[in-house]
């Protein structure tokens, strides 16, 4: 009996998901634990197992789609059974379809979503022919061309762009009829009179239209978020200058002793494992219900996209970890991430965030928390700079970094000697090794 695969809830109170690949193919012999899909939630790719073995009888998503929770994205059964229908959805997982309230609302414009129907195997109807004449494809209009067609009652159907992939620019409706004019008997509607422009005043040419790029998923997810997090989470700043010359001369060292190349984020990351034991109180995050107090330093690291975007996979346990392991550990994080290799588990939870860009020159900056972390460490770069010594002026290696923390879980008090701590472990290296 064939048996229907439903997108994953591969997230907490994820309501939707994407499939950004297909691992499988029909004819394809599954095994449980075997990678099936990889799927873009709302903050990395991760690989989806399955959970079902057989045989692939039909994939009902397409690859960049996105999909509700719950709804069927493919058929597993015998070889050779017929995959039938897809079993139904309780009625609470299976979303209304809504009219659209405008007729604009229901072009198939550029950020238009695809929409699958859960609890039937056919097919959705064919879209109509788009801008490029290919069914399926999406149109790329600008607003301004759109409110021109309208004004002038000129239908988009079918028109082929000239512009950057196909957009269709306002040079393209020069050529288009405007609609039928209105049928025979309607009363007629005397034309105003033409009044004399006065002369068009010299203007510079217009240059080219800005081309829309649409936002990807991951995109959209990084703006409701942190602007959630700007609008719910009170945000505190607290900026303190380390002096940072004998923690490097301890990277040369190690770095020399050692076959694991370790780097000053992975030092940075260890004393803040560190300020976090120093302080045990700063280790919580908040919830609706109370307070929820960590035993164990799990501390998210900041991880930049090269398509655009940005993950936070977890390290946890860092307390425990020695700095070679900590720096292999890091280094795969980072890899899997931009690979999209990483799994649930790694990018949930944690009570605390470390962002450098000390490596891009930055030399300091606010960052923004991402929940349900209760404070981000923004580290800025190790850069020349007067520093005075029992009295006397000289050069050092500074390093500035910027706490943000949530007020509702650390208090002025309690944030300040946080990162008194932390700045204490990174000015006396050693004691991050201990």
């Amino acid at each position: 009996m064939p048996t229907t695969v439903r997108m994953p809830e591969v997230l907490a109170n994820a309501t939707e998901a994407a499939i950004q690949s297909w691992s499988v193919a029909v004819g394809d012999t599954v095994a449980v634990g075997q990678p099936f899909a990889e799927i873009e939630t709302d903050k990395a790719v991760v690989e989806y197992a399955a959970e079902t073995s057989g045989t692939v009888l039909q994939l009902l998503v397409a690859e960049g789609d996105s999909v509700d929770v719950g709804a069927p994205i493919a058929i597993l059964g015998e070889p050779g059974e017929a995959p039938g229908a897809p079993d139904a959805a309780p009625a609470a997982e299976t979303p209304a379809a809504v009219a659209p309230s405008d007729p604009e609302s229901a072009s198939p414009v550029a950020d238009a979503e695809p929409v699958f129907e859960a609890g039937t195997a056919e097919a959705a109807p064919a879209p109509a022919p788009t801008a490029s004449g290919v069914p399926g494809e999406r149109r790329f209009v600008s607003p301004l061309v759109r409110r021109v067609a309208r004004e002038r009652g000129i239908s988009l159907d079918g028109v082929i762009g000239s512009g950057p992939h196909g957009r269709i620019v306002r040079r393209d409706l020069e050529s288009l009829t405007p609609a039928a004019p209105a049928p025979a008997g309607a009363p007629a509607v005397p034309a105003p009179a033409v009044v004399p422009a006065p002369p068009a005043a010299p203007s510079a040419p217009a240059g080219p239209e800005p081309e829309l790029i649409p936002h990807t998923r991951m995109r959209r997810t990084i703006a409701r978020r942190l602007t959630e997090s700007k609008t719910q989470v009170p945000h505190f700043y607290l900026t303190a200058d380390c002096r940072v010359d004998r923690l490097l001369e301890l990277r040369r060292e190690l770095n020399a002793a050692g076959t694991v190349k370790v780097s000053v984020n992975d030092l940075v990351v260890k004393a803040v494992a560190g300020a976090l034991a120093d302080v045990p109180e700063a280790n919580r995050t908040w919830s609706d219900e109370g307070m929820l107090v960590h035993r164990t330093a799990d501390i998210a690291i900041a991880v930049s996209l090269e398509e655009g975007g940005l993950v936070t996979p977890v390290v946890r346990g860092v307390e425990a970890l020695s700095i070679s392991a900590l720096g292999l550990r890091i280094a795969d994080l980072a890899e899997r991430a931009r690979s999209g290799g990483l799994r649930q588990h790694e990018i949930e939870g944690g009570s605390f965030a470390v962002s450098n860009l000390g490596m891009f020159g930055t030399q300091e900056f606010s960052a923004i928390i991402n929940p349900p972390h209760a404070g981000i460490l923004a580290v800025g770069a190790a850069r020349q700079a007067p520093v005075v010594v029992d009295g006397a002026l000289e050069v050092g290696t500074v390093m500035t970094v910027t706490l943000s923390a949530d007020h509702r879980v650390l208090d002025g008090a309690l944030a300040a000697r946080w990162l008194a701590a932390f700045v204490a472990r990174i000015e006396h290296p050693l004691t991050i090794l201990a």
